[in-house]
């Protein structure tokens, strides 16, 4: 990036950190509601590579479908805003990961599920979704034995053979272990890399996402690294080693898998028998998909939206403890 479009650059990038929908003084004349994505950047006089760099690292887009859709503008600004207060609030990176790996979060879960009565079946295979007369869910089957529901969730490896799901695609992915930290990271413990479809002539990016002992996932000096795309040619492998080798330098043990991923079909998603089935994970090493997603189930099983408006700032949390 010259010297020029960095100005530019920073101009736009100020305009997002002050821009305001409900105060027009923040709007520099710019009318979001009516602009697209693209007529923003050209209006900072931002370049091919700056566009590339904000919509899929910075807002995290996997495609440039977004820039030309007048309903992704706000979307998209709001997306650029919260990566800079996540990079302000957690210092080097806008990204957080659970220490000791992210087996956590489903621990967490399970710990919080058993103090309100949930119960586990833990390496079970499900051998039968039980419906009543109505057609609603009421339980699955496993080794003789009915657990009893009133919602079933599950992911599409439990629905492969019921005609719920259909395969979608395949992800390529590539486990590292290695002595040393991605180059040209300033030696970072971790990081996230994405690598857009138009620097690769890919029709898909390409992410890579490492983290380290710090974090308590491999032993001293050891880093760990996942590389992985949407399958797009008959050898995956082929097509991500030039970018491993320039990339990753070298590593001691490597494990390459490809997986094939399902998504509920339309007649699952409009089914009203209380069964939801997600999609498989996709390509993206920083789980905003999956997040959206999470939501979107959540509101569908509840009726309700997660409410996530209270603050992150450690002030505003006191506060709701105080005042519940």
């Amino acid at each position: 990036m010259g010297v020029f479009q960095k100005r530019r650059f920073r101009n736009f990038l100020n305009y997002v950190h002050d821009y305001e929908q409900d105060k027009p003084s923040t709007h520099q004349d710019l009318d979001l509601t009516r602009m697209t994505m693209r007529d923003v950047f050209t209006h900072f006089k931002c370049d091919m590579n700056t566009i590339t760099f904000s919509g899929h690292a910075l807002a995290l887009y996997r495609d440039d479908d977004y820039l030309d859709d007048v309903s992704q503008t706000l979307v998209a600004v709001e997306k650029i805003k919260l990566y800079a207060y996540s990079l302000s609030r957690y210092g080097n990176s806008p990204y957080i990961y659970p220490m000791w790996g992210l087996g956590g979060l489903p621990e967490g879960f399970s710990r919080l599920s058993a103090i309100h009565g949930g119960t586990y079946m833990l390496n079970r295979p499900i051998e039968e979704i039980l419906y009543d007369d109505d057609g609603k869910v009421r339980g699955i089957k496993s080794q003789g034995e009915e657990a009893r529901c009133k919602q079933l969730l599950g992911d599409p490896s439990y629905f492969q053979e019921s005609g719920t799901v259909e395969k979608t695609g395949q992800v390529a992915r590539w486990l590292f272990i290695m002595d040393h930290p991605i180059g040209n990271t300033s030696n970072a413990d971790s990081c996230q890399i994405i690598i857009p479809s138009r620097q690769t002539g890919r029709k898909s990016d390409i992410y890579i996402s490492m983290v380290s002992d710090n974090h308590q996932v491999c032993a001293k000096g050891k880093y760990v690294a996942m590389m992985s795309a949407t399958v797009e040619t008959s050898d995956p492998q082929a097509s991500l080693t030039p970018y491993a080798k320039e990339l990753l330098r070298g590593w001691d043990k490597e494990i390459f898998f490809v997986s094939d991923t399902y998504a509920p079909t339309t007649e699952c998603m409009a089914s009203t028998n209380n069964v939801f089935v997600s999609t498989s994970y996709d390509a993206t090493t920083h789980f905003e998909t999956a997040t959206n997603e999470v939501l979107e189930i959540y509101t569908r099983m509840t009726g309700d939206e997660v409410d996530l408006t209270i603050s992150a700032d450690p002030e505003a949390l006191e506060e709701a403890q105080l005042n519940p």
